[in-house]
């Protein structure tokens, strides 16, 4: 096992605690491995192909998703998954929205590799490129299927949605599982004080208003998730 230092795994300064899911580029918690490997399998045994399609990433590219949707670069969502109109927003308005499909620099639950995006790779289709909207889980929609199963089995290896409904702060995300009997302790661990000491050592768009909202933000984008019991 790895030697990696808390607080830089925490905040997602480092990538030490993570390895390769097998084939792909994308990065998951050592000790989450064998579990997602064996959900893998027996998500194939059922036909469908499991695939991480983002799994860890860290501080700095989450910082450059949240200063691309600050300045304009990257759109920001509505609650309905549509770019939003910014003209006439205050700063705090703006923060929330990005809040709803991104997480604060430093939170993100993808920083601690327990935390990851799933598809079927056995439904995509040439030239298909995933979006990770609502329309493609539900329904008729391409992954639907697999997160059906998903819905019956993936508790028995420990894992959950922790954005599985609407509670008021980030979006419904049924594309993301969660390894609970790890990201429960990684969330425990992390504080808006260590938060706080990466973002005021960073070039966060916004910085002074997002450490002024930091507790309302941990309250109701951190803290606020779907109960994994």
């Amino acid at each position: 096992m790895a030697k990696y230092n808390l607080y830089d795994t925490l905040v997602g300064r480092t990538d030490s605690h993570t390895v390769l899911f097998p084939g792909t580029q994308q990065r998951v918690h050592e000790k989450v491995l064998e579990p997602l490997v064996q959900l893998a399998a027996g998500a194939e045994k059922a036909g469908f192909q499991l695939v991480v399609c983002s799994g860890f990433r860290s501080f700095s590219r989450q910082l450059e998703i949240w200063n691309g949707k600050v300045t304009g670069k990257l759109p920001v969502l509505d609650d309905k998954g549509q770019a939003l109109q910014r003209s006439g927003l205050s700063n705090e308005d703006l923060i929330h929205a990005i809040l709803r499909w991104s997480a604060l620099p430093g939170t993100s639950r993808h920083h601690w590799g327990t935390d990851f995006d799933v598809i079927d790779g056995a439904r995509l289709k040439e030239g298909m490129k995933v979006q990770l909207i609502p329309e493609e889980f539900e329904g008729s929609g391409p992954f639907s299927a697999l997160h059906q199963w998903l819905d019956e089995h993936m508790e028995e290896l420990g894992f959950f949605r922790p954005y599985e409904i609407d509670l008021g702060g980030v979006s419904p995300e049924r594309w993301h599982l969660s390894y609970a009997p790890l990201a429960n302790s990684f969330l425990s661990q992390l504080s808006e004080e260590l938060v706080e000491k990466t973002l005021k050592d960073s070039e966060i768009a916004l910085r002074g208003e997002v450490l002024k909202l930091l507790p309302q933000i941990f309250e109701k984008y951190v803290r606020n998730i779907s109960s994994n019991e």
